[in-house]
């Protein structure tokens, strides 16, 4: 079957793409059950688990992890002397933040100026569906027999943070071993410029909790001389950065230089959605700020809210602070720069408690190998357009465990992500265009690496 046989094959499966991913939708996985019943991540295993047997793999079977969720793994054995390919994602999103703020439901796909919208569209649901439809298309070529030997393990707690493949995979270190990994977790830089992400920050998230009295006062009586545990955070929050809003803290390099592709500030302001007026943070090129240094931001803050507010002096006061660090910056390091600098920050001798929360190492791939050759290939035929290879300011931990279990696998990270998705945010969205092109690119991939794989010998 020719490259073009290959795409009608994945065009023609793009209906049945949108049926399945607004089921997956509809399963309101956030591993947190403070916010929707532990049943609702099952659920979403389940479908996951049955999705891929149906596909042919054998052995589906859903993993308990140690931090109380669920992966799931397949695998369907190849040709005598083809590789192995794990292919990763997750089914566990991001909660829904104001529901009401949503033009369509969350938990409903739905379809509006050409995209689907619904939370875990693109992270990382779509992704699934990337998988789902690269194999059916190679089904439908191979029949039962793919080209490659194949493994797939998709977790529900990535986006929690708690690491329980990690911790999972280095008890069972013969489960995942493979060739080459596929990390569908990401996208390109651009919609219709395939990418590969070549590196990713590591994260350090902590919590920073102020006290000053034993109870809040009136702040008409005791304002002004009694120290106030909100304005102390405000205070203390406001030195990670400098007057350009830069990332500033004492013992972490913060000036490098990224050397990859550029994010040209014009670009960057329209992919964020940067309102007219307001200047970007930070100095020198946008790809500086995003991939080569750290980055720290102020996630949450524990303090009264402005309806219902009382005249009061705030006794305490808490927020969460991540910082992203790129490769050669370990958390360890970072942590306790951070942790150094908050409590050197802290005015007034306020008391002040400094929690980590989460963790997770920086990461960076070769892309020397067969894997990426056979990928830009795959890439080159899916858009027509040379493959770019790009930085991301997120983390995936999981990307260091495998690198560790497995240092001689391959480690490729793609998606159907871009900039329009807006990804942890109100009225996330997938481009089917992007999960079509995309669906093709590890298709041809999967065939283009075992052809590389039986030329190399």
């Amino acid at each position: 079957m020719s490259p073009q046989d290959l795409a009608a094959t994945v065009r023609s499966l793009m209906p049945r793409a949108q049926t399945d991913l607004a089921e997956l939708v509809a399963h309101r996985s956030i591993a947190d059950p403070r916010q929707f019943p532990v049943e609702e991540c099952q659920a979403a295993a389940r479908w996951v688990a049955d999705a891929f047997a149906a596909e042919g793999l054998t052995g589906v079977r859903l993993l308990d992890t140690p931090d109380s969720t669920q992966s799931v793994y397949g695998e369907l054995a190849g040709p005598q002397g083809a590789p192995t390919v794990l292919l990763y994602s997750h089914y566990d999103v991001q909660p829904p933040l104001e529901e009401a703020a949503w033009q369509t439901p969350p938990f409903e796909l739905t379809e509006r100026d050409g995209r689907w919208y619904g939370r875990g569209a693109a992270d990382c649901k779509g992704n699934i569906l990337m998988h789902l439809t690269a194999l059916r298309a190679l089904r439908a070529t191979y029949g039962e027999a793919l080209p490659v030997g194949l493994k797939v393990i998709v977790e529900g707690s990535e986006e929690q943070g708690t690491g329980g493949l990690e911790q999972y995979a280095t008890a069972h270190p013969e489960l995942l071993t493979a060739d080459a990994i596929v990390i569908g977790d990401v996208g390109n830089f651009a919609a219709g410029l395939p990418t590969a992400t070549a590196m990713l920050r590591g994260i350090v998230e902590v919590e920073v909790e102020v006290a000053t009295l034993a109870g809040n006062l009136h702040s008409g009586q005791f304002g002004g001389a009694a120290p106030d545990a909100l304005l102390a955070l405000v205070r203390i929050l406001g030195t990670l950065h400098d007057e350009h809003g830069a990332t500033t803290i004492k013992g972490l390099e913060c000036d490098r230089n990224w050397s990859g592709v550029a994010y040209p500030a014009e670009r960057f302001r329209a992919d964020a959605a940067v309102l007219d007026g307001v200047r970007l943070i930070g100095t020198d090129g946008v790809a500086d700020r995003l991939w080569a240094r750290p980055a720290a931001t102020v996630l949450g803050i524990d303090a009264p809210s402005v309806s219902g507010a009382t005249s009061s002096v705030q006794a305490r006061a808490k927020a969460v602070v991540s910082l992203r660090v790129p490769p050669g910056i370990g958390t360890a390091t970072a942590l306790e720069a951070l942790t150094a600098h908050l409590v050197e920050a802290t005015p007034w001798g306020a008391q002040v408690t400094i929690t980590p929360t989460g963790s997770g190492e920086a990461f960076r791939a070769d892309t020397s190998g067969l894997a990426y050759e056979a990928l830009g290939a795959a890439m080159q035929q899916a858009y027509g357009v040379e493959m770019a290879v790009s930085g991301m300011g997120g983390s995936i931990p999981l990307c260091n465990t495998l690198r560790t279990l497995y240092p001689q696998a391959e480690i490729v990270l793609i998606g159907v992500e871009e900039p329009s998705t807006k990804i942890h945010a109100v009225d996330e969205s997938v481009d089917p265009a992007e999960l079509e092109s995309m669906s093709l690119a590890e298709a041809l991939f999967l065939r283009g690496y075992a052809q590389a794989w039986a030329a190399r010998g």
